[in-house]
């Protein structure tokens, strides 16, 4: 018979490199970004194994893989090792990632257990016992297989042969060739038999042999004249045998002998130049292979996630009743679900963690969801439920229409949940859980704030202290001290001598009028509006006298305590879009002016690295879940009045990447339309470039009776019977504040659908008069809802009303132009936003006007602070006033934050406790340790 037609590895190899190399460019091309990436870890520093990763290494160059070579000492022990390899498993870059064996290290290592740590879909050698289990079980779809019998399987398709019927024979029983090789043609339908250096009968075995793979590592062990005649034979060997005409003495032979075998074989493989190129380009393969799943599996906004079952009672039992009901799932399960990687997560216990901005990064070429704001109409004391509307919005979303969707919602403060107000997560069966850890510590960010806003304070007066009492030479040694006879300026001091012009870098340079401006920030105290914070509610700290220590020399003054979230370190962190930007905005927050009227800022202090340090995780999103098993974003929780009243722009633009193109992120804003609502476009937007699809705005018949001129309530009394009876003559002149806020939702262009989050004691002919007259008023669609006793889906129809809103074209539009003077953009949203004539300016805010114009500050968004419970600044006045002339009573700077806030009559800025505070129903149950009472 003829020869036998070699099986050229090297040629197959170039064949598959090639294809790989078109694979990984589609990759590219599909996500930008994105590259195949394999690992390579070696111990010790062995010549071969050096070889053969640099041949690793340049394939994965060619093919356009990034390759990662990772190599640990010979002293290395096995924990250094193990190491090593749980942080290339956590690592998203690594898709592939192999451990150079044989293990080159002084110290005693378990190969087996180190095979055994990397990851299985990551173990593109197919080394690992989960691998090669699934390989034996025939799961050859979901495992890695080892690198030279995947080889030896694409050289036995080269010649077209089929496998399935064949009579197949393995000689070599090893884990890393002949074991697999046995399974791998097994599932591929042939009839194997492994032969191994026990085999008595080796050359009858072989001589039944259709298909031939010899892997027993000894040279020219199996003859030519054992072959069956047509057979293909695979040789998998690299042996050295002496050859005195080869200039090294000796010569690579497999474990075949060729000559003699090639006569009677059909095909087989040449040593060298057979097997051995095929080993590294099935490793590329195996590893384009790995980011193929990797990319399917953490595709964006390709969720496969679990929701919770409601096991719905009747009556509706307490909010932490219901809370305790649903197991919450773990909050790394959630993670995995909404597509975030491993090493995007921090886990805070089983129930919630934070998000890496890192997400965001990898996130960036993807495109955002449908943005959704819920908002109300003008609040009332018998409550809206607006957060229980966000979050039966996105159950019925995810749940019951199996859409992506996040919702995005404020952190509350402890103050009120101690105090008077309880919780925020929600009620009823849409809320935000567990309960407890929503409405509590949740993972410190408020804290982390009030240790910020304090330190900015404790500075301010220091800062004070000690240049009263020290000479200018004196303040300069000590701002910038000799260590070890030398003097260098820190970088912050750095940027304080730009600002004040000079361009100076050695301490020695400075004349002493450079001095002076250097260390004299010069603060007048009576221009001080930076507070100190507790979250606590505290109405004896609302003015108190600091600096009554002997060791302050005298220097007292009065001050006080506003609550943590009234911070602007909050409004900061709401604002912020990422680290950088959050440490320029802390480091541009205005605390005083000078005697010269220039503004004092924290940078001045010297006080900017140190608030990014204790702000850096503060700034990362919490992750938790609805009753339901949809994620919620729970991350900032700023005042809606002196601030904007919103959750952070982070959350939202990770939750919008997340969701992918047809998902929905829904986030909620502060008090009714005309403040939260507002400030979420004007404010919000505008910072964050982010632009909503439809605005959801939720009423209830109870509160609009109380602006059709319904009695007033009082805690713990029963209600009047105007709330509990149906009266729609009461009713309908309440609509008015409805319509009014349906008209300012649609000044932004703006599709609005009403949510009516129907109440027990609503009649059906009530809630159809709110559902008529809104949509007489020009909403998209109005909806009756009742998730607070239902769940998702009780707000079903609600969802489906959205989402035809949010497919209908946008045109939204800013309410007024920055460039505008600043009484013009206050006038502007009174007039168009209140229903205002016109505004009065007193002489205090005219003086801020002039000032924040001088210092450059005229140019920021306006942040109306505003009483909640009316359109107008007098609270009393329901519905929709109108002909009002709103007075302007001061002008604040939030400058870090950006934006200016014109106060409209007193705000309070730290809550006090009432008589019977919730936390007389507060306790802790020791033996099951969980909170009772919260609400």
């Amino acid at each position: 018979m003829a020869p036998a037609e070699i099986l050229s590895g090297k040629i197959v190899s170039a064949q598959v490199r090639e294809r790989l190399k078109q694979q990984v460019a589609e990759m590219k091309e599909k996500f930008p970004g994105f590259r195949p990436g394999l690992a390579i870890l070696q111990v010790g520093n062995r010549d071969d194994s050096n070889l053969y990763i640099n041949m690793k290494l340049k394939a994965a160059a060619e093919i356009g893989i990034s390759a990662n070579h990772i190599k640990l000492p010979n002293t290395a022990t096995e924990a250094d090792v193990l190491k090593c390899i749980a942080s290339l498993n956590g690592d998203p870059a690594v898709h592939g990632f192999i451990v150079q064996l044989p293990l080159d290290s002084d110290k005693p290592i378990n190969t087996e257990k180190i095979t055994n740590a990397v990851a299985p879909e990551k173990d593109v050698d197919g080394l690992s016992s989960i691998n090669a289990g699934k390989l034996s079980r025939g799961d050859l779809g979901d495992c890695f297989i080892p690198c030279t019998p995947k080889g030896c399987m694409e050289l036995i398709r080269q010649t077209g042969i089929q496998v399935a019927g064949k009579r197949a024979v393995v000689v070599g029983r090893s884990k890393i060739v002949g074991a697999p090789m046995h399974d791998l043609l097994l599932w591929n339908h042939a009839t194997v038999t492994t032969c191994h250096s026990k085999t008595s009968t080796l050359a009858e075995e072989v001589g039944k042999a259709d298909i031939l793979v010899v892997a027993a590592g000894k040279a020219e062990m199996v003859k030519g004249e054992w072959i069956k005649p047509g057979a293909v034979v695979i040789d998998c060997g690299i042996n050295h045998v002496p050859d005195s005409t080869k200039a090294s003495g000796k010569r690579v032979v497999g474990d075949v002998a060729y000559n003699t075998a090639k006569e009677r074989a059909s095909y087989i493989t040449p040593v060298p130049g057979g097997v051995g190129p095929m080993t590294v380009a099935m490793l590329m393969q195996s590893t384009v292979e790995s980011a193929q799943r990797f990319l399917e599996k953490f595709q964006p906004g390709k969720w496969n996630i679990q929701y919770n079952q409601l096991t719905l009672k009747m009556p509706v039992p307490s909010d932490i009743e219901i809370s305790r009901s649903c197991i919450p799932k773990p909050i790394d399960q959630v993670a995995k679900e909404v597509g975030l990687l491993p090493d995007e997560v921090e886990l805070y216990g089983q129930t919630k963690a934070k998000v890496h901005l890192s997400a965001l990064k990898r996130l960036k070429n993807e495109p955002d969801g449908k943005y959704i704001v819920v908002t109300g109409i003008t609040p009332t004391p018998l409550g809206e439920g607006k957060s229980t509307t966000t979050v039966g919005l996105v159950q019925a979303l995810g749940a019951h229409l199996h859409q992506n969707v996040f919702a995005c919602v404020r952190q509350p403060s402890q103050g009120p949940t101690f105090g008077i107000k309880g919780g925020a997560a929600g009620g009823g069966y849409c809320q935000v859980i567990p309960m407890e850890e929503f409405n509590l510590h949740l993972t410190g960010d408020i804290h982390a704030i009030t240790a910020a806003n304090n330190l900015v304070a404790a500075a301010i007066d220091a800062r004070l202290f000690h240049e009263l009492t020290q000479t200018d030479q004196a303040l300069y040694n000590r701002l910038v001290p000799s260590v070890n006879g030398v003097r260098k300026f820190s970088d912050i001091q750095i940027r304080r001598l730009q600002k004040l012009g000079i361009n100076k870098t050695d301490p020695t340079a400075l004349t002493k009028e450079e001095v002076n401006l250097f260390v004299r920030l010069d603060i007048d105290p009576g221009t001080i509006t930076w507070q100190r914070v507790l979250d606590t509610n505290d109405r004896f700290l609302r003015k108190i006298t600091i600096g009554q220590s002997p060791t302050e020399k005298g220097f007292s003054r009065t001050a006080q305590f506003d609550i943590t979230v009234s911070s602007e370190i909050m409004a900061v962190l709401a604002l912020s879009d990422g680290l950088d930007d959050m440490k320029k905005r802390l480091g541009r927050m205005v605390v005083a002016s000078s005697k010269r009227g220039e503004p004092v800022t924290t940078d001045d202090l010297g006080v900017t690295g140190a608030l990014a340090v204790l702000m850096k995780d503060a700034v990362k999103p919490n992750l938790m879940q609805t009753l339901e098993g949809t994620p919620v974003f729970v991350h900032a929780g700023p005042f809606a009045n002196i601030a904007h009243g919103n959750s952070s722009v982070l959350a939202d633009k990770i939750a919008l990447k997340l969701v992918g193109k047809e998902g929905f992120v829904v986030t909620e804003a502060g008090f009714g339309a005309d403040i939260g609502m507002e400030k979420f476009f004007n404010i919000k937007c505008r910072y964050s470039g982010l632009r909503p699809h439809a605005v959801v705005l939720v009423a209830t018949v109870r509160a609009l009776k109380m602006h059709g001129g319904g009695p007033a309530v009082t805690a713990g009394v029963p209600l009047p019977k105007e709330y509990m009876e149906e009266n729609l003559q009461l009713l309908a002149k309440g609509c008015s504040n409805l319509n009014k806020q349906i008209q300012n939702a649609q000044m932004f262009g703006v599709p609005v659908v009403v949510a009516v989050n129907a109440f027990k004691t609503d009649t059906k002919a009530e809630l159809a008069l709110v559902v008529q007259l809104a949509k007489e008023a020009g909403a998209f669609d109005a909806v009756e809802c009742t998730h607070w006793a239902e769940g998702g889906n009780g707000a079903v129809a609600l969802a489906q009303a959205v989402q035809r809103a949010s497919q209908t074209p946008s045109n939204f539009r800013f309410l007024y132009n920055l460039e505008l003077p600043v009484i013009d953009k206050i006038r502007l949203i009174a007039r168009q936003i209140y229903g205002a004539s016109d505004i009065e300016l007193l002489p205090e805010a005219q003086e801020k006007v002039a000032l924040y114009t001088k210092q450059g500050f005229g140019n920021l968004p306006i942040c109306m602070a505003k009483t909640h419970l009316s359109l107008s600044h007098d609270p009393e006045q329901k519905g929709a006033p109108t002909g009002f002339i709103l007075p302007i009573r001061d002008i604040r700077a939030s400058v870090g934050a950006g934006f200016l806030y014109p106060l409209v009559g007193t705000m309070s800025t730290m809550p006090g406790l009432p008589t019977r505070p919730c936390f007389y129903d507060i306790d802790l149950d020791p033996m099951s340790g969980e909170v009772n009472g919260l609400f």
